[in-house]
């Protein structure tokens, strides 16, 4: 600490002190003189403490109780000379109260315990930062310091940008769908294809397989190359949708029309892809399989012109799962730093920082790339057999703390400003179901469950439990078990990510389980947030979609899901009465739907974009 920084923050220490009318005044008696020496120091010490935790920016732990050495910005003059990385705290303090306000987990420092304790299940990792691997991980050293806040102060986009719609992963519905007739209704549908690659075919849409909607600011659509009636209509929504045929296609939401020419890249996209939080014209989507173009990457796509601008992610010899790099995850974008935060299933975390340039005036975008930062982790029991490496789901994020499974059964919470474990949870099998946050009375909670990969833990029958987790230190709060079986290249469980429920369904979480009860069956089933108690269950084909919760103006809310007979049903988010269904497909939707307003998208398995309307 300089002698500045030190007189800094002493200022600052008198400062909040007058504020408050603690600043105390020497007195003539010797005792008085003594108490306020004695005083002063412990201020000093205090300001001292204060310092070095706005430098780590980590709480403390007293007698086994998370402290935290917040300050108020307010308590300090507009012309106080205090450090840059001062007033960066300062103003992460302000935003934690407005945290606490709303309810939300403002305290919260992340821990393991024993049985979660990262050494259970993690031989080791490895951090590489521009081209050079480090010798210990303590080195890293970021360039910024990550602090997401909660999930709906992701964006202020209109729709839906990233697989369930923000770094809470909460929500795949924008809007609300004002459902008074309570049916559904197929208003279009739009033709896709396939791709073969060596021994596979890949057809329409698949997982998780969700469209992206954005309704785009009309400054923003007069640089783009969308045909000249898309750019005039002012009511335009925009389904952007990345389907395994190798195209991108751009629809109109209410018609289904294209409004511009499809997007050719010729990789299978069987994940969500996800667009810029600022608002800014990019896409960022990963290839799911080889094709005769190469090895299977992440593309940064510049939506002015759909010209690429970037990838990253092939063939690369960072990677420990043998050659292997393809990309289901939906990125995160963290706008404060401009960084992409993307996990691959060749066992690799990205962060890049992208130096964005983006003038919406003059209609011009570019990046340039750098301080790319990649790490990665080797499991204790993963082999070439089984327990792979690699994350398959997507990455949910809050403050500093990313929240991961994998396909080797790990459920993961990782300090992005460190770049080291907090806590490993062990969720049995390959997973990928997307963990989902959520705030409960203050606190935290992580909502995730698994698959039954053929073989690992049985060749018939496995439990696949549904697990609500507490996000501080991944212990399990409570599971929910089923029975289910599987097959090879058809797995059962819950392929699906799981669907919490707000406004008048707060109290309950929606989850699809597969070929559970026999080969082919599955089940909606609606949980108790607080124990697990099963409210209701569904009943019919498997599904690998996840369910999506719609609402209305007064808070009543409806779920909508789809299964592998290819139908879409609408039912009461309390009771599981199905008010509507409709047929989509022969073939099987593995895809999961996203709304907007008053209208769901969802591409299927037989070639088919389709547009339902919620009535």
């Amino acid at each position: 600490m300089t002698q500045k920084e030190m007189e800094n923050f002493q200022n600052y220490s008198r400062y909040a002190k007058m504020e408050t009318g603690q600043l105390w005044e020497p007195e003539r008696s010797g005792r008085k003189i003594v108490a306020a020496v004695v005083i002063g120091l412990l201020a000093a010490g205090l300001a001292v403490f204060a310092y070095l935790y706005y430098k780590t920016h980590e709480e403390i732990t007293i007698f086994g109780h998370h402290i935290s050495l917040g300050v108020s910005r307010e308590a300090v003059p507009e012309d106080a000379n205090l450090p840059a990385e001062t007033e960066r705290n300062l103003e992460t303090a302000a935003e934690t109260e407005d945290a606490a306000a709303e309810g939300l987990a403002a305290e919260f420092s992340p821990y393991h315990t024993d049985a979660t304790n990262p050494d259970n299940l993690i031989a080791y990792t490895e951090i590489e930062k521009n081209g050079r691997v480090l010798s210990d991980v303590s080195e890293y050293d970021p360039w910024y310091h990550f602090d997401f806040s909660q999930g709906d102060a992701y964006t202020d986009v209109e729709g839906i940008i990233t697989f369930r719609g923000n770094n809470f992963r909460d929500t795949a519905a924008y809007g609300l769908a004002e459902m008074e007739e309570k049916t559904l209704q197929a208003s279009w549908s739009k033709g896709t294809g396939g791709l073969s690659y060596k021994n596979a075919t890949w057809t329409g849409s698949g997982w998780t397989g969700q469209p992206l909607i954005v309704k785009w600011p009309a400054k923003t659509k007069e640089a783009m190359n969308l045909y000249d009636w898309a750019k005039k209509d002012d009511d335009l929504v925009e389904v952007i949708y990345a389907c395994m045929d190798g195209y991108v296609y751009f629809l109109d939401l209410r018609t289904g029309s294209l409004t511009r020419d499809p997007l050719y890249l010729g990789f299978t996209f069987k994940g969500a892809g996800a667009l810029d939080p600022r608002g800014y014209p990019i896409m960022y989507v990963g290839a799911g399989y080889d094709s005769t173009q190469g090895t299977a990457r992440v593309f940064v796509i510049n939506l002015l012109d759909c010209s690429v601008m970037h990838t990253f992610g092939n063939d690369d010899p960072f990677s420990l799962r043998y050659g292997l790099s393809y990309f289901d995850s939906s990125a995160l974008v963290d706008a404060a730093s401009d960084t992409l935060i993307y996990p691959g299933e060749n066992g690799i975390l990205y962060l890049i920082k992208l130096n964005t340039k983006y003038d919406e005036a003059g209609g011009t975008l570019a990046i340039d790339p750098e301080d790319v930062v990649k790490w990665h982790y080797q499991g204790t029991r993963t082999s070439t057999a089984a327990y792979w490496l690699g994350m398959e789901d997507s990455a949910a994020i809050y403050g500093g703390y990313l929240f991961i499974a994998d396909n080797g059964g790990n459920l993961m919470c990782l300090n992005l400003n460190t770049l080291k474990l907090v806590w490993v949870q062990d969720i049995l099998d390959d997973s990928n179901s997307t963990p989902v946050l959520s705030v409960e009375d203050g606190h935290l909670y992580l909502y995730i469950s698994t698959s039954f990969h053929l073989g690992w833990r049985s060749s018939s029958g496995a439990t696949v439990p549904i697990w609500k987790i507490d996000a501080e230190n991944g212990e399990i709060v409570w599971q929910k078990d089923y029975e289910c079986y599987t097959e090879k290249g058809v797995s059962g469980g819950v392929q699906s990510t799981i669907a919490v429920g707000k406004n008048d369904l707060s109290d309950y979480l929606y989850v699809t389980v597969a070929k559970t009860g026999d080969y082919g069956s599955g089940v909606l089933v609606c949980l108790k947030k607080d124990d697990g108690e099963v409210v209701w269950e569904e009943k019919s084909t498997y599904t690998w979609s996840s369910p999506v919760c719609v609402y209305n103006s007064d808070g009543t809310g409806n779920v909508i899901y789809c299964n592998g007979a290819g139908n879409m049903y609408l039912l009461d988010g309390k009771t599981g009465e199905i008010y509507s269904s409709v047929s989509l497909s022969e073939g099987v939707i593995e895809a999961s739907p996203a709304v907007y307003e008053n209208y769901a998208v969802v591409g299927t398995r037989a070639c088919k974009i389709w547009g339902v309307e919620l009535k």
